[in-house]
């Protein structure tokens, strides 16, 4: 079931044992290049769409789709020609 507002996201997530929750914006065309994060997340696109890349296998995510990513897992990102907003909460 899709969260019908950011406060919403936040709430569940935090129940579920995640530390903080985010709104995330990115530019048209953004490329992050192959990266980590010290931390778990899980996100909910809420606008645009993105490609994910971790270990050679890249999936595309559009509004209404989530993922989730463990920490230190090496990926890069590249969003859509409209950008991408996501909801996204992090377990440190």
């Amino acid at each position: 079931m899709t969260p019908a507002s950011f406060e919403s996201f936040r709430e569940q997530k935090i129940r579920e044992g995640f530390d903080t929750a985010l709104v995330r914006t990115w530019q048209p065309n953004q490329v992050n290049e192959t990266h980590t994060h010290p931390f778990d997340t899980t996100a909910l696109v809420v606008e645009g769409e993105f490609s994910l890349t971790v270990n050679g296998q890249t999936h595309l995510y559009r509004a209404g789709d989530s993922f989730n990513l463990a920490r230190n897992v090496a990926h890069s990102e590249r969003y859509g020609p409209q950008g991408a907003v996501f909801w996204a909460a992090r377990k440190e």
